[in-house]
């Protein structure tokens, strides 16, 4: 039997006020996602993947603002001053909320309540990588030359308490090599340099290495996981090669301010899990060295328990190495 026309706007108005509690949020304005490191870094590199899809759910395309500086807590303390609305993000990595808040005396943020987190975008080993000006064939042979020569081979990192930078003074505390740290302020800077031999080596993402290892310009000599890497199966780990425990793993989250409003952060939720669920979008992620985060990973809370754990990891590697906040 037909509906008419004042049944079908009478059952419309019970229903409406149900529809719109269960709309999802979407922004009315530009979004920005801040990225606290230069361009062409694994953070820049691996948010830019995921974002596009993100936009797209969104219904508004999504700037990267990069804001280098403090080992990533410039970009990150300009995040949580931003206004809740949902349209700034902050692309968090290991620099600058899990190595920071123990590097730093005076943190301007607190990365556990400065913040409300979206989910876990990526993970990435750290591989320790050879420029030009360096000749060995194996991590055994550089650990040689090491220690007959102490201080004099420069391996550089991505920042003063970065996930790398946190990577080599573990391996010189477990190796006794002493390897020189040479800080940059981003990767991109890093990866011109080491392509052009002013530094020896370099301990970097996979998701920075892998293509240019692949174009022959540097050369992987052996990663912090505790599996052999799919994408360099050739290439050993420092736990093959004798370094007990060695891994570090870098990590891109995405974050908003701490005021932002639930429903505000379930909308980006919701729309990070589409990204990664989107199967184009996933195997960009593995084709960069990344292994994407799970469903559980990508959550709020997840993020959060993660979070937790690498601060606590991170304090006791620092007290391992005997690094102090400065």
């Amino acid at each position: 039997m037909p509906v008419s026309r004042r049944g079908l706007l009478a059952g419309l108005a019970l229903l409406s006020p149900a529809a719109r509690a269960q709309a999802p949020w979407r922004p009315d304005r530009p979004v920005r996602v801040i990225v606290p490191f230069a361009a062409g870094g694994n953070t820049d590199v691996v948010i830019r993947t995921v974002i596009q899809p993100m936009g797209e759910r969104m219904g508004r395309p999504i700037v990267v603002e990069n804001r280098a500086g403090g080992a990533g807590s410039l970009g990150a303390e300009l995040a949580a001053r931003a206004a809740p609305d949902g349209t700034t993000l902050l692309a968090g990595s290991g620099g600058s909320m899990t190595a920071a808040p123990v590097l730093q005396a005076r943190l301007p943020y607190d990365p556990l309540t400065d913040f409300a987190p979206i989910g876990l975008v990526a993970r990435v080993p750290i591989v320790l990588v050879l420029g030009p000006k360096l000749d060995v064939a194996s991590w055994d042979a550089l650990l040689a030359r090491a220690k007959a020569r102490p201080g004099t081979i420069d391996v550089a990192s991505p920042a003063v308490g970065s996930t790398a930078h946190f990577a080599l003074e573990l391996l010189n505390h477990a190796t006794g090599a002493n390897l020189t740290h040479v800080p940059y302020r981003g990767g991109g800077s890093l990866v011109a340099d080491l392509i052009a031999g002013t530094f020896d080596a370099s301990l970097l993402e996979l998701s920075t290495a892998l293509p240019l290892a692949r174009e022959g310009k540097v050369r992987i000599l052996a990663t912090a996981s505790d599996r052999r890497v799919p994408q360099i199966p050739d290439v050993p780990t420092f736990i093959e090669r004798g370094v007990a425990g060695f891994t570090s793993t870098s990590f891109t989250a995405l974050l908003l301010p701490a005021r932002a409003a639930p429903e505000v952060v379930e909308a980006w939720h919701q729309a990070l899990l589409a990204a990664l669920a989107d199967r184009a979008t996933a195997e960009k992620l593995v084709a960069l060295g990344c292994v994407p985060a799970g469903p559980e990973e990508a959550s709020p809370a997840g993020l959060a328990t993660y979070l937790r754990e690498e601060i606590a990891r991170y304090r006791q590697a620092a007290r391992l190495a005997g690094l102090q906040p400065q």
